[in-house]
């Protein structure tokens, strides 16, 4: 079976794993760690950046930066991880569920003005497939109405907004190095503070709610505990593997757009017969090719298609479940607007396996077998 996922490797891991064994400090925030962040911050143009054992981590912080209170509102797409939403839900918050645009299936700006309330508090877009939403409107909303934008950039490492990094443009912003990631440590991520005034607390809440990190740079002549937090820190034989998959970062993202082309180019006869829909990239945006997905006329078809796949040794996946059927989703949060689009295009969204070393042409020669045969059908 040709998998969906393969974590790849750079070469360098297991060297700089041993090196951080040499220098004798595992805990986390050792000098890979150190490297992460400056790497970051060098390519991002973050004010600071934070390592975090994962992505749900760096959301977590998120929460408690933006002071997420019981009853507090916090809009996103229904379309995303569970992450997204529980990071809020454990601080008491509320998600609010706006629809997603049909074409790039992220947050619908034009929906996020008329959900806004008394109570609410922050905008998160999640930039899903590594496409970015539409920021300038999103920020200006947020500008204008008084609240924080937490970017949920859990898929968007490498991708671009207007020439901007993606987690570069909130006042926070949150990456993934989860293993089916582009850039990886098998579990990891990290919280890019875009604005200077939450630096000195991030750090805070990172370290368990205490001033540690001050301590360390001689600031104070003792830590102690001064705030909330908790232990969001990686150990350094993360951030070491970590590091060796950063320096390759422009590499690894030519190669998986390499791929990404390649079934979009062989895919646009399906999508002239009106069988499928290929991904749509706006003309102001550039992607990591983190994932490639078509839309297929139903479910029954999506379906069908898996199960043709599967049986030629080739294993597509869905996706996310929307959040505001969820039975927690239900529970915690509600949705502010009809939720056709996410209802409509998370039933018929199908991902193709894509990694470095894929077998690119025995996966996309599967697809087109099986939907020939699904859609193509008399």
């Amino acid at each position: 079976m040709e998998p969906f996922n393969r974590p790849f490797m750079t070469g360098r891991e297991f060297v700089y794993i041993a090196e951080a064994y040499a220098n004798g400090m595992l805990a986390g925030d050792g000098a890979f760690t150190k490297k992460c962040h400056a790497h970051l911050e060098k390519t991002i143009g973050c004010a600071e950046a934070l390592l975090t054992h994962s992505c749900t981590a760096a959301l977590e912080m998120s929460a408690l930066l933006a002071d997420i209170a019981p009853g507090d509102e916090v809009i996103m797409p229904s379309y995303t991880f569970t992450s997204t939403a529980n990071a809020f839900v454990l601080r008491g918050g509320v998600p609010v569920f706006v629809d997603i645009r049909a074409d790039t299936l992220n947050l619908d700006e034009a929906l996020v003005e008329a959900a806004i309330t008394p109570r609410t508090k922050a905008i998160v877009p999640v930039h899903y497939a590594g496409v970015a939403c539409e920021m300038d409107a999103i920020l200006d909303i947020a500008r204008r109405r008084g609240l924080m934008v937490i970017e949920d950039a859990a898929q968007g490492y490498g991708s671009t907004y207007r020439g901007r990094p993606l987690g570069a443009l909130g006042a926070l912003g949150c990456l993934s190095f989860h293993e089916t990631k582009n850039v990886i440590s098998g579990e990891g991520g990290a919280l890019l503070v875009n604005d200077a005034a939450l630096a000195a607390r991030a750090e805070i809440v990172r370290e368990k709610g205490t001033n540690r990190s001050a301590f360390f740079r001689g600031q104070v002549d003792k830590y102690t505990w001064v705030d909330a937090g908790s232990s969001y820190l990686p150990g350094e034989l993360i951030a070491a593997f970590l590091y060796a998959q950063l320096e390759k970062g422009d590499d690894i993202l030519q190669r998986r757009l390499g791929i990404w082309q390649h079934y979009h180019d062989g895919l646009a006869a399906l999508e002239q017969r009106g069988w499928i829909r290929r991904p749509v990239v706006p003309a102001h945006c550039t992607h990591n090719a983190h994932m490639y997905y078509v839309l297929l006329p139903s479910l029954a078809a999506r379906q069908e298609v898996i199960a043709r796949m599967r049986a030629a040794g080739v294993n597509p996946v869905f996706h996310y479940v929307p959040l505001h059927s969820a039975p927690a989703g239900r529970r915690f949060g509600r949705a502010a607007t009809p939720m056709s689009n996410t209802d409509a295009l998370s039933d018929r969204l199908l991902r193709l396996p894509l990694w470095i070393g894929v077998d690119r042409d025995l996966v996309l020669r599967s697809f087109v077998e099986a939907c020939t045969a699904v859609c193509g059908a008399p």
